[in-house]
Formats: C-alpha cells, sequence, structure tokens
C-alpha cells in the first residue's frame, strides 16, 4: 500500500503480515514485553480513541519522556491518526529545559516512563497552564496509566469518526516538534511534516536488504530523529523490533535478541573496541600473540581486499582463532551496524567488516529528517572516512566557505515560533545551510571535516578544525574522550579522558599499582606514557594543528555528569565552564 502518512505504516504492516506473532518487544524493570501486529493495531486504535474520548482534536500537542520500548509506538501512532502532534523529549535533559519546551509547546498531555521520570518534572507541571493530563506507561499508585487510556478508547470506539480522521490528515500536516538545543542557549523545535518523514524512511529502506523474517534491535534514544526515522524503517519493511529499555545490559540483548541491524554512536563502538584490546591485554604468552595478530589483520581491512591472495587466507584464518567469537557478542546474526551522529574513526569501520559485520556511516541533522548521505552495500557503495552517498532525491553542494548546504523533502517546516531563525538556516533559493564543513570527492562521497562553528583562530592566524584533531587523538587505546580548544591563543590544547580500562591494565602489566584514578593519571610513569602518545598522534597533524599543551582528567565523561549529550556527544559549553580551571592552567587569560 501507499505510505504518505506516519501512521500510514501502521497498517501497512498489519495488513501485510496480519499473523505475526512479535511485531514489538522489549525488556525494562517490569520484564518481558511483546506484542503481535494485531495488538500493535488494536492498542494505537484504543489510544486514539481514548485521546479523542477526552477532548484532544488535530493539531493539539502531546509529550512522551520515557526509554525505549513498544509502547512509544501506540502512543506515537494513536497520537498521528487524530492529527495531534507528538513531542518526545529526552528523559536526560535539564529541569529549565523541560519547563521551557512544555512552556513553549503549549503541551496538552504528558506521557512519562513511570514515578522516577515523573518527580523529575512534577515540580514544573504547575507552571505549564496548557497541561491538561499526566499518564505513566506502567500503572503505579495513585497515577494514571496508559492501560487506563486505552480501555477508555475501547468503550468510547468509533471507527467511522477516527476513519474520516485519517483522511483529512495530509502529508504536508505536522507530524511532530523535536527540541533541539540552539545556540541561544533554549532548545529549538524542528517541525516535521509527515511527508518529511515519510519520504526519508522510504529512502532509507532500499539499503539494508531485510523483510518480516529479520530483527532490529533498538537502543539509542527514540525520542532523537535518527533513531526514530529507523523505527518507521523497521516496520516499514515488516521487521520484528526488540527495545532495550537500558544500555546497561546492551551486551545481554545483543545475544538474547540476535538482531540483523542496529543503529549507534561513535561512542559505543569506541567502547566496544576498548574492551576488545582489554580481553586481548588479559592473555599470556601465545594466545596473546594469535590475539593481535588477528586484530592486526583486522586492522588492515579494506573493501574487497578479502578476495587477494594473501590477505583473503589470513583473514579466514583470523576469524577462526579470534575474530569470529568477537562477532558472536554481538548476536549471531549481527549484519550492519549504522552509525551517525559523531565522525566514526577509519580503524573501526576496518575491524568491524573484518569482523563480518557491515558498518554504514551516514550523516544528516533533524532539520532534515535527517539523513541525508549515507554509505550502502552497493558496489562502490561504502567508502571509508566518508558519510557516503546522498540519497536519490537529495541536492548537495559546498558553499565557497565549504559549509554542506542540501535540498530535500525531508527538510523541516521550520523552527516552532521563529520564523527569524528559520529564515537564518534556510535561504531564499531554498537551500538549507548544514552549519557543516565537507566535501563532496569525485566518487561522490561526502567526507565532512568539521562543524563550521567549531572552528577556531590561533593568534597567529591559523585555523583549527577540533573534530579532526580529536577523532585522530581518539585511535590511541590510551584516549578515551577530548576536547581541543584554544581560540585566539598561540596554540591548540586539550582535556583528555583517559580510556582507563586500557590504562589500567597498561599499569598492571608494568607492576603499577594506585589506590583510585587521580594518583594513576599523575604518576610519572603515566605522565610519560601520554607524553609519547601525543608526541605520535602529533607527528600525523601540520605543525599549527599540534596538542602543544594538554590536561589528563581522572575520571570518565557521561550523561549522567553532564558531559556528554543524550546521543553521547560532547557538551563543549558544559566542559568548558565546569573544567575551566584545567584549562586556566594552559592559558591563564582564557
Amino acid at each position: 500500500m501507499v505510505v504518505k502518512r506516519t501512521f500510514d505504516v501502521l497498517d501497512k504492516y498489519v495488513s501485510e503480515f496480519p499473523a505475526k506473532k512479535i511485531a514489538l518487544a522489549g525488556k525494562d524493570p517490569g520484564g518481558y514485553f511483546e506484542y503481535s501486529s494485531a495488538d500493535y493495531l488494536k492498542n494505537s486504535n484504543n489510544i486514539s480513541y481514548g485521546l479523542l474520548a477526552l477532548g484532544i482534536t488535530k493539531g493539539d500537542k502531546i509529550t512522551s519522556i520515557t526509554f525505549n520500548r513498544p509502547e512509544w509506538n501506540f502512543l506515537d501512532m494513536g497520537i498521528a491518526q487524530i492529527g495531534a502532534i507528538h513531542i518526545p523529549i529526552y528523559p536526560t535533559i535539564s529541569d529549565a529545559d523541560y519547563e521551557y519546551i512544555l512552556k513553549h509547546a503549549e503541551v496538552k498531555m504528558i506521557f512519562v516512563a513511570g514515578e522516577e521520570m515523573y518527580k523529575r518534572i512534577k515540580h514544573i507541571l504547575p507552571q505549564i497552564p496548557s497541561l491538561q493530563a499526566l499518564y505513566t506507561f506502567r500503572d503505579l499508585h495513585g497515577f494514571q496509566h496508559l492501560a487506563e487510556l486505552m480501555e477508555l478508547g475501547s468503550k468510547k470506539s468509533d471507527e467511522a469518526k477516527l476513519k474520516e480522521i485519517k483522511d483529512s490528515i495530509t502529508e504536508n500536516d505536522i507530524a511532530t516538534i523535536i527540541y533541539t538545543s540552539g545556540t541561544t542557549g533554549t532548545p529549538k523545535g524542528v517541525v516535521l511534516s509527515h511527508k518529511n518523514l515519510v519520504s526519508n524512511f522510504i529512502a532509507a529502506s532500499k539499503i539494508p536488504p531485510y523483510g518480516p523474517e529479520h530483527t532490529a534491535l533498538s537502543f539509542l534514544p527514540i525520542c532523537h530523529i535518527y533513531e526514530r526515522m529507523l523505527n518507521y524503517m523497521y516496520q516499514y519493511l515488516g521487521m520484528t523490533v526488540y527495545y532495550a529499555g537500558s544500555l546497561a545490559n546492551l551486551p545481554d540483548y545483543f545475544t538474547e535478541f540476535n538482531p540483523h541491524v542496529f543503529s549507534t554512536v561513535p561512542r559505543l563502538l569506541e567502547k566496544i573496541f576498548a574492551k576488545v584490546i582489554a580481553k586481548g591485554n588479559t592473555l599470556k604468552g601465545i594466545q596473546k600473540r594469535i590475539f593481535f595478530w588477528a586484530l592486526d589483520v583486522a586492522l588492515n581491512y579494506d573493501i574487497g581486499k578479502e578476495n587477494k591472495w594473501p590477505y583473503g587466507l589470513k583473514l579466514k584464518i583470523a576469524h577462526i582463532l579470534v575474530l569470529g567469537k568477537i562477532k558472536i557478542t554481538l548476536g549471531k546474526n549481527a549484519d550492519i551496524i549504522v552509525s551517525g551522529g559523531a565522525a566514526l574513526q577509519v580503524r573501526l569501520c576496518r575491524f568491524f567488516w573484518a569482523l563480518g559485520i557491515h558498518v554504514l556511516e551516514g550523516y544528516g541533522l533533524t532539520e532534515t529528517s535527517p539523513v541525508l548521505t549515507v554509505n550502502t552495500l552497493e558496489p562502490h557503495g561504502t567508502k571509508f572516512g566518508t558519510v557516503g552517498l546522498p540519497f536519490d532525491d537529495v541536492q548537495l553542494k559546498i558553499a565557497e566557505d565549504g559549509e554542506i548546504l542540501c535540498k530535500t523533502p525531508g527538510l523541516m517546516l521550520g523552527y516552532y515560533k521563529e520564523e527569524a531563525m528559520t529564515r537564518e538556516v534556510i535561504d531564499t533559493d531554498g537551500w538549507f545551510h548544514t552549519g557543516d564543513i565537507g566535501v563532496i570527492e569525485s566518487t561522490g562521497h561526502l567526507r565532512i571535516t568539521d562543524r563550521k562553528k567549531l572552528i577556531f583562530k590561533t593568534s597567529f592566524g591559523k585555523y583549527i578544525s577540533p573534530q579532526l584533531i580529536e577523532n585522530k587523538f581518539k585511535e590511541s587505546l590510551f584516549i578515551d574522550q577530548i576536547m581541543v580548544f584554544g581560540e585566539n591563543q598561540k596554540f591548540a590544547a586539550a582535556l583528555i579522558v583517559p580510556e582507563f580500562s586500557n590504562l589500567t591494565a597498561w599499569c598492571n602489566e608494568k607492576g603499577l599499582k594506585f589506590d583510585n584514578k587521580t594518583d594513576m593519571v599523575n604518576s610519572l610513569e603515566v605522565r610519560n606514557l601520554f607524553k609519547n602518545e601525543v608526541a605520535y598522534l602529533n607527528s600525523s597533524l601540520g605543525d599549527y594543528e599540534r596538542i602543544a599543551q594538554y590536561e589528563i582528567l581522572d575520571k570518565e565523561w557521561s550523561i549522567e555528569s553532564g558531559e556528554l549529550s543524550a546521543t553521547l556527544k560532547v557538551r563543549r559549553t558544559y566542559i568548558t565552564k565546569n573544567y575551566r580551571e584545567y584549562m586556566l592552567k594552559i592559558f591563564p587569560d582564557l
């Protein structure tokens, strides 16, 4: 059937796979839950009926604040079918952002994961004059919950009325508003139509060779456009989708659900690779030599090289001895990993492809629904170090200053209530200014070099691209995270977070014992190790790009402690503010 609106995916799914026993499933602290395609349709419709019974009409704003779960889809489809607007919000943002979004969007209803999330926002709720009701996803004492709404809907069902409303909704109507962090310090509401979303997931659906017999695992925040678009795509292809309620148990989910595909950000792949190295470092003698020989074979992989002598033979042996055992930790069906959100190190591409897992790096923005380019499985479709080829319906060009401009059917309708801000990014010719710097290679692949606003100039007039340097430095087995800075200074400097598992293994191998991480990073031996690492990494950079001074930090950056965003990106503004004392050691006049 023709899919023009997001909820058409549900109708397509049910009509083509009416007897599908597991359409959506997931795990959270409450247990394991699974739903058939018939359950999916019934629950979504009952939510539509229930919302109509409560007086919700076309254009009303409804918010969800939850981790990934099957019920998110019921709510999403239930909202869309009556022309209301779904505003999903990250469960990890600040109180100030919650208050701003809920007020700015004039939200009428809120659905939260549970009591813990309710407690996060309950003191804000009296400040939201538009709010009419709050529901939880599970039955908690004293709270209205989703099952009650569905029960109300089942009693108030009116198929003819729902069909009439669905028929009145066009592809150009607003489907969602997604709030993203802005340069002004307050979130921006990106307004996306059904056409924006549908055009993107249909274009993406042409890449994986999957159907109803395949499974996907969803664990990145589904409130983010990246995971949300893929979630629609999985269903458009008739796949079974499993939802991970917690990243803490992710390794178990891989082997329990055995997904064929999942999406991730480079940060997670870096962590997986670091654990592989840490495992190798625990081995002794011949086992250790074989392990790192196999790893070296993997890191020398290139597309097509597996069919050439003698590399192909080496890869087969390495796979039998080591690489096959690593691959199985991601599930017996692991086939495609979609990576986005930040630059991916080429060595990670080589490593995972050598395992037999196709890492496909892509690029896009919330404002473009999101994907503009992606590497594919077609011959010459993937080129390591690039973010792939543009979708067929996407136009790209590079501005004189290197900025990437685009036209796409996925381009947002605008920023909610911010016409002037919209005009700043969409010019009079309809080109969207991405804010990213890049080049289009002779093969047509796009290569991202930096964020336009992150590039800074030294006092000598030299331009520095922080992300380029940071990605190079993260190739070190001893560097987990890094932030480069030095605007208007004589040189570039950095804050460095060690990869503590590998650093601890190195210390143990050297017979070095420390009571805590602070003592470890301040020891002469570790200081010398990083001095050598930085000198080696600097050797591949231009003179003015090299990190002249740095500070080694004694704790990891995380979402919980504020240094990383919900999508695991470095929050530079936060770090600059909270690690100022370390930065002042390098630049006292900062």
